[in-house]
């Protein structure tokens, strides 16, 4: 297993549709723990395909408390197939926005179905955090991603600090 770089926005990759993958075989496998890795590496609760430069249809996830035994998820081409009227907001955060955070308003519960690491259709029924954390990572999928779903101003706050940093690291 390996880390893999995280692209950092504002980067148009960010904003790209993923295609979906056949089948979850030794190559997604492998894609699925590097990018578990790198995510444990940076810390996050999850990453998206896209998020490492390779537009799969691939997420994990684990909400698991830091002191805890983890829990990963991976999950290839993960679809919302029912989502809760009842709202919920939380101060959602991404690896590609390193210190941004925004609260964003999405489904307080979902029912998602997708393919496991060893191949096998599943269906979860999430809330709290892990239900945000589902939507987060399938926006990313379909080149959406948490700022797109709050203010125009507090949208346009972030990417100048997103622009600001990259500005700083590339003349570092």
């Amino acid at each position: 297993m390996s880390v893999l770089p995280i692209i950092i926005a504002p980067d148009p990759m960010l904003k790209k549709l993923c295609v979906p993958v056949d089948a979850v075989n030794d190559e997604i496998r492998t894609l699925m723990d590097d990018m578990l890795e790198t995510m444990y590496a940076a810390p996050g609760v999850g990453l998206a395909a896209p998020q490492v430069s390779i537009l799969k249809r691939v997420i994990v996830i684990d909400t698991s408390r830091r002191e805890a035994e983890p829990e990963p998820m991976q999950m290839a081409n993960p679809e919302i197939i029912e989502a809760s009227e009842e709202l919920a907001t939380y101060d959602e955060g991404c690896l590609s926005f390193p210190d941004q955070y925004a609260e964003v308003e999405r489904p307080a519960r979902v029912r998602a179905r997708y393919i496991d690491y060893d191949n096998q259709v599943q269906e979860i029924e999430a809330e709290g955090l892990l239900s945000t954390c589902i939507q987060h990572e399938i926006d990313h999928l379909d080149g959406k991603l948490f700022i797109d779903r709050i203010s125009a101003l507090k949208r346009n706050m972030i990417m100048r600090k997103m622009k600001k940093l990259k500005k700083s690291k590339a003349m570092a």
